[in-house]
């Protein structure tokens, strides 16, 4: 396989079944070789037979440019070497054929059926030339040499072409399945990076989504009492100077607490600038999730606890009325101390739930109610319709604040809902599980 997964193609740079063209003019070669050898030993063949000197010639050329197809027809070489054993012709032939047949892709049973027979036969011929050549020269060696000379020559043409093929065929083999895990190997790498890529891409959009609503959090709040102060302000300057003056005051506080909180933000995102470059990708977006969190954990508390809790309602319940909001606050249950989370995200959807009365509603009365139940904790915000001459503040707002509640909500398995009333007001309720 490739890099990209596709098959390795073969590149078929030679004629007819021939890969590459060195395969092609080696086979040739050897197959010119093995027809002259077996052109030459035709001569005696055909003395020998009473045949026509040419006959002979002729038969061996054929019989040994069989060898051209090795590669493609490996046991028709082998059985043509056997079958011209007795002529006393092929070794070429016989040697270079049994070593593609053990290389081969061919069974075992077949390659060990072919080599016996060829191993017979050459024992067999051996036997007998030694013989008649023993007789005919007077030559009497022992009864031990004739067997002994026929068995070493009939495995010496035999034995080493057929275990020289067995090695290197399973070379090949093994070579083609390291090179097939090698190549599953690197598709399976790929397909981890990008799996990898792919959660890393998710896991920075849920990272920037954290990080918008912190800074939501974090901002939107402070900043719509500043607007709402800042109108009252306009409205009664010059009528009552001294509740000009208050509101003035806490315009400046929550003006104050914003900037602390954003310089905070900012501050973690600009440090990763300078001694950090190397992990700029990775770092900036997790710390500024940590920053963001831990400023957004203050806002409701003036940096003195570690994260907004429900006893902080009060405070926050005070800020709405001093811009002169009517807030029913009424608390049903046993209170208790809740995980951080649970306890934030309850803050949050209040918090938001007010902001968003100040921004759409300004003037309606808003009851918050807040239950503690056994296994869960219950919030419910909830304003009339606002009077018809109540001057609104222009607060803008991007349509972020009820996504963030219910995604803080879910987050937790809570339940989250919000929708206008029959009376025109509007109402958004939570549910979090309390473990």
């Amino acid at each position: 396989m490739t890099t990209t997964g596709e098959d390795h193609v073969p590149a078929r740079g030679g004629p007819w079944w021939w890969d590459r063209r060195r395969g092609a003019v080696l086979d040739v070669s050897l197959g010119a070789v093995s027809a002259l050898e077996c052109a030459a030993e035709g001569v005696p063949f055909a003395r020998d037979a009473g045949i026509p000197l040419a006959v002979g010639v002729l038969f061996g050329l054929l019989a040994g440019s069989v060898l051209v197809v090795r590669r493609r027809w490996p046991i028709a070489v082998v059985l043509v070497a056997i079958a011209v054993t007795p002529a006393e012709m092929g070794f070429l032939m016989g040697v270079v054929g049994l070593y593609t047949l053990a290389a081969s892709e061919l069974p075992r049973r077949i390659i060990g059926s072919l080599a016996g027979m060829s191993l017979l036969g050459t024992l067999i011929v051996t036997f007998v030339r030694l013989r008649q050549d023993m007789a005919r020269d007077g030559v009497d060696l022992g009864d031990w040499f004739l067997p002994f000379a026929s068995i070493a020559t009939s495995l010496g043409l035999t034995a080493p072409p057929l275990l020289l093929g067995l090695y290197v065929g399973q070379r090949r083999r093994l070579m083609e399945s390291l090179r097939e895990r090698a190549d599953s190997l690197e598709r399976e790498l790929q397909l981890l990076a990008e799996r990898a890529e792919e959660r890393a891409e998710w896991a920075r959009g849920e990272e920037r989504t954290r990080i918008a609503r912190e800074m939501h959090d974090v901002v939107a709040h402070r900043v719509s009492l500043m607007v709402v102060h800042a109108a009252a302000l306009q409205a009664v300057a010059r009528k009552d100077p001294e509740k000009a003056v208050k509101n003035a005051a806490l315009v400046g506080d929550m003006g104050r607490q914003a900037l602390t909180e954003l310089r905070e933000m900012l501050g973690v995102l600009r440090s990763g600038g300078s001694g950090a470059r190397a992990a700029r990708a990775s770092v900036p977006l997790a710390a500024v999730g940590v920053a963001a969190a831990a400023a957004a954990s203050r806002a409701a508390g003036e940096g003195e606890s570690d994260g907004p809790c429900l006893s902080e309602l009060d405070e926050l319940v005070g800020q709405s009325e001093a811009t002169g909001m009517v807030v029913d606050l009424s608390v049903e249950g046993e209170e208790r101390v809740y995980a951080a989370e649970v306890e934030a995200t309850a803050f949050r959807v209040v918090q938001e739930a007010l902001t968003n009365v100040h921004k759409h509603a300004a003037g309606a009365k808003t009851y918050v109610r807040l239950a503690h139940r056994v296994s869960e904790i219950a919030m419910q915000v909830e304003n009339e319709p606002p009077p018809e001459a109540a001057t609104s503040a222009r607060l803008p707002s991007g349509g972020n604040g009820l996504v963030g509640m219910k995604e803080r909500v879910a987050a937790l398995g809570g339940v989250f809902v919000s929708g206008p009333t029959d009376a025109g007001g509007f109402r958004v309720s939570a549910v979090i599980p309390a473990s």
